[in-house]
């Protein structure tokens, strides 16, 4: 276990059984259709490099990259998308993919935008959900696990870009937190 890790969350076995059931999930839903797997970048990489691998349908894939973080824990409020979808999304159905949702700021304005360019549908799949910091409406429609309100990383999940390599989602000491600055 890293260093900086209080604990383990979520074993790697663990997370293999979260992206298979929620593949299942998926599949069922969309066979038959054609959509875009939508990764939210930086943290949805591991999660949904693996989950594509599971789901045994055809389907093309892109990403954006939009945050209200930076490089704090807590949301700005204010998103900014560097990165927008490369194709349209006119008249697709989007799957995005996000490793976790948390306040739902930057998740809630990714769904506007894309609607907003006549998506025909946007459903969320997240690895994690802490939907008791949810500062907006925004569900899932396939959710991994609800987590506490503990700063977790791992498996994707960051902390000042460190800690993604991790095969496993750990909590975060919070000395760790105090000490990082890149």
């Amino acid at each position: 276990m890293h260093k900086d890790i209080k604990s383990v969350l979520f074993s790697k076995k663990e997370i293999e059984s979260i992206v298979n059931s929620l593949a299942k999930q998926i599949e069922k839903d969309y066979n038959g259709r054609e959509f875009i797997m939508l990764g939210l970048l930086k943290g949805s990489t591991v999660f949904m490099a693996d989950l594509m691998k599971r789901i045994h349908l055809d389907f093309a894939i892109d990403f954006m990259v939009a945050s209200s973080y930076g490089s704090e824990t807590e949301t700005s409020g204010i998103v900014k998308i560097k990165k927008d979808i490369s194709d349209s999304v006119f008249g697709k159905d989007i799957l995005i993919v996000e490793d976790i949702i948390d306040s739902g700021v930057t998740l809630d304005f990714i769904v506007k935008h894309l609607k907003a360019k006549n998506a025909r549908s946007v459903k969320i799949c997240t690895l994690f959900d802490k939907p008791h910091r949810r500062l907006t409406d925004i569900k899932p429609d396939y959710s991994g696990r609800t987590v506490p309100d503990i700063f977790i990383v791992g498996y994707g999940l960051d902390y000042n870009e460190k800690y993604r390599n991790l095969p496993y989602v750990g909590i975060l000491k919070d000395e760790a937190i105090n000490q990082i600055s890149i």
